[in-house]
């Protein structure tokens, strides 16, 4: 009884953020900040990031804070690297989680994404004059900083969890910009391998203060190539609320199966995705991950339902499928994803690597 108590309070709570976002959603840009939402770790990529209601190692800082409590190990480190986009860009995330009581665990965790060599054209031409000595190179990086805590409650097979967070983002010497928000969740794990998950991201409302640097020789450019100059705002990311559910079924002492569906309720306004209203948008996804002797696991995944029109201006529906391997070797768990960031069609495909160890000391 306590436990639906508990998920009425959590419910109640999540609409009334949502209600109070309603009109923010009119008026506040879509995908700010959308780099936190590409996600960490190959696992949850080859399963297209349906991950919220099963994750239970150290990336449960980033997917699912309350999932932290289910670590095994003393302590986990995790870190992941992926040529994002065919090499244009680096998306990096490096983590550790560690179990501070039989009950509760701590995790902190980098998330770095960015596009480095770009060339500023500002000073190309002067005077009429173009020297291509003028010409610098700077990164355009964005940065996510996560402080997660979670805690088994009273009720047995569930825990709660949350997540302070800082955003920093940054172009060169041109702009920066820095921001802080609050995730929080919860995790409820039946004793017949099911498990339930929400989480609201973002709950507070996360703010980014942006600064421009720009002198007025290169104000002076914008100007004259029509451009707008930019001038210091604030960018606000609106919640989002990930509702999650998975079963894993054993066939045998060796085999296992576990599938996970999720669905991301965007509060921002209307997006293309499978579920849409003018003030939430909600985006279903899929996974699997085949298992034997939890040793060798084979995954897959689906997601990212969209309409778009094709060559003859008809609309049709797109998707993108993912596709993983993991290894336990004893205290290493090497994973590998093989990621479609573009529909079926066009199979513009990356690679994702990441590294969990296990530490375990006397």
């Amino acid at each position: 009884m306590r436990f639906f108590y508990t998920t009425y309070v959590i419910i109640t709570a999540l609409i009334l953020c949502l209600t109070t976002t309603e009109t923010l959603a009119q008026s506040t840009p879509k995908y700010s900040n959308e780099f936190l939402s590409i996600g960490v770790g190959a696992r949850a990529f080859g399963m297209s990031n349906t991950v919220v209601a099963s994750v239970d190692d150290v990336t449960a800082g980033f997917w699912n804070p309350a999932g932290l409590v289910n670590q095994e190990d003393k302590l986990q480190i995790s870190v992941m690297h992926s040529n994002y986009l065919n090499g244009l860009a680096n998306y990096d995330y490096v983590a550790l989680g560690t179990k501070i009581k039989d009950n509760a665990a701590l995790s902190f965790a980098m998330v770095r994404f960015g596009v480095d060599g770009i060339p500023n054209t500002l000073d190309l031409i002067r005077n009429g004059q173009i020297n291509y000595d003028r010409v610098k190179e700077f990164s355009a990086v964005d940065y996510g900083f996560f402080v997660s805590y979670a805690q088994k409650s009273s009720i047995d097979g569930l825990s709660f969890g949350g997540s302070a967070k800082v955003v920093h983002r940054r172009a060169g010497e041109f702009t920066t910009a820095w921001g802080f928000g609050i995730d929080a969740s919860a995790r409820y794990q039946t004793d017949n391998n099911w498990s339930f998950a929400v989480i609201g991201r973002d709950i507070t409302t996360t703010f980014n203060a942006w600064q421009f640097n720009f002198t007025e020789a290169e104000e002076a450019v914008f100007r004259s190539t029509n451009n707008e100059v930019p001038i210091n705002s604030l960018e606000l990311t609106l919640p989002k609320v990930i509702l999650g559910a998975a079963k894993k079924i054993d066939f045998t002492q060796d085999f296992s199966l576990l599938t996970e569906i999720n669905v991301d309720l965007n509060t921002d306004g209307r997006r293309n995705t499978l579920l849409k209203t003018d003030i939430i948008s909600g985006d279903p996804h899929m996974g699997i991950e085949a298992s034997y002797k939890d040793i060798i696991y084979l995954r897959g995944g689906v997601g990212n339902f969209q309409q778009e029109k094709d060559l003859n201006y008809e609309q049709q529906w797109t998707f993108m499928p993912n596709i993983g391997l993991g290894l336990k070797l004893n205290n290493l768990m090497i994973d590998y994803a093989l990621s479609d960031i573009g529909d079926q069609s066009t199979a513009n495909y990356s690679h994702v690597f990441s590294i969990r160890a296990s530490v375990n000391p006397k």
